[in-house]
């Protein structure tokens, strides 16, 4: 552009005549003559990247590229170039001609750069400062949310915008406020869990111990009409001790395992080698109590981390209530199953039918839950046309 610029317009014309005007105005007033070289060589270093030739009578007499020579008139003539343009300038002995070249295209591109540099810097400082606003109004977005969120109001999804740090600060307030969330929830529902279980065991421990305490006063009244019935209502204080044990038992266990937040397992190991010790000491109980087993595990080759007293305990309570529960007549059918990363096994019977159904709060079931979501698996309960599943999934590594 200032090449063009340059070419197409006369600046160069308009410089070399100001500088020109300039010289006629310092001769006049030093009344300097074209012999004056310390005057001419003072103005010419005051103009700066300036260089002036002075001919008088078509010799030259001055040349400011050798300010400290003596030119000597018979050396040096006139030339005449073409690109030259002689300008007439009076000196105190008379007029001659000067020829100026000043470096006018370095200095405009100069002007240029500090123009652009300016320019440049306005807008760096305009983009720079929008860009900060912007920022500091997704701060302060986020400040508000954060309010929002120290308010209780945990169902509000925190604002994400881009992908710097302050994006990466947001998912994060996010993923916090999700897991927050979840806990609170888990809180309340064990929260509910636990009163519906209180609420239950309450009311079965009240049912024999309202036994007791009528067969006992009927003890104490002797109002019994043999030893044979005396023997019968001292075996019914007995069944009814034995059940509120039993559920004295199993509220202890629910109270120990839903108040353990963490527990340590054990190292990976393999699939049979946790399982094949444990199953074949349950099949043969079933085994001992009349039941007829039939065992489909199959023996994947993955790698389980578990807690070996939870799964004696989980066993347990799944064959204590196969006793309770199952029809004798139909098998009772122990299988493996696989569910994406997860690996494990089920029990399935058939449901007795009974005239009386035994008395049940469901909390050996809740504790077999507890125990798998701490060891990071899941127990899923099913129960279909007179069939009951009972499905434990272990997380699983392959080797």
């Amino acid at each position: 552009m200032i090449e063009r610029y340059l070419q197409e317009t006369d600046y160069i014309e308009k410089k070399n005549q100001e500088y020109v005007d300039d010289l006629q105005e310092y001769v006049n007033q030093e009344q300097i003559a074209t012999r004056d070289t310390h005057k001419l060589n003072e103005w010419v270093k005051k103009q700066q990247l300036l260089f002036i030739q002075v001919y008088k009578d078509d010799i030259q007499v001055y040349n400011s590229e050798y300010p400290g020579e003596e030119i000597w008139e018979e050396e040096i003539t006139v030339e005449g170039y073409a690109w030259e343009s002689y300008y007439q300038v009076n000196f105190a002995d008379g007029t001659a001609e000067v020829t100026i070249t000043g470096a006018y295209t370095y200095q405009l591109y100069n002007y240029v750069i500090i123009g652009e540099l300016g320019i440049s810097f306005i807008f760096f400082l305009v983009f720079v400062l929008l860009g900060i606003r912007k920022k500091i109004d997704y701060i302060r977005k986020l400040s508000e949310e954060i309010e929002l969120l120290e308010g209780g109001s945990l169902e509000y999804k925190i604002t994400i915008k881009g992908k710097d740090e302050l994006a990466a600060l947001a998912e994060g307030l996010d993923s916090m406020r999700i897991s927050f969330r979840n806990l609170i929830r888990q809180e309340a529902e064990m929260t509910q869990e636990n009163q519906r279980i209180v609420t239950e065991m309450s009311h079965d421990l009240r049912t024999p111990v309202t036994s007791i305490m009528l067969y006992t006063e009927i003890l104490k009244q002797g109002k019994y009409k043999s030893k044979e019935q005396l023997f019968a209502y001292l075996n019914k204080i007995e069944q009814k001790a034995k059940r509120m044990k039993q559920l004295t038992d199993h509220l202890f266990e629910y109270s120990i395992i839903a108040g353990e937040r963490e527990i340590e397992l054990e190292e990976l190991e393999q699939y049979e080698v946790l399982f094949y010790d444990l199953f074949s000491d349950t099949c043969s109980y079933l085994e001992q109590q009349g039941f007829r087993v039939i065992f489909q595990v199959k023996w994947i080759d993955g790698l389980l981390r578990i807690s070996t007293d939870y799964i004696m305990r989980i066993l347990d309570n799944v064959t204590s209530n196969i006793e309770k529960y199952a029809d004798r007549s139909e098998p009772v059918k122990i299988c493996s199953v696989e569910e994406g990363s997860m690996a494990g096994f089920f029990f399935e019977n058939k449901i007795r039918n009974l005239e009386e159904k035994p008395e049940s709060t469901g909390i050996g079931i809740q504790n077999i839950k507890n125990m798998m979501q701490k060891m990071g698996g899941k127990c899923i309960v099913e129960e279909k046309e007179g069939y009951f599943r009972l499905i434990l999934l272990f997380p699983c590594v392959e080797k």
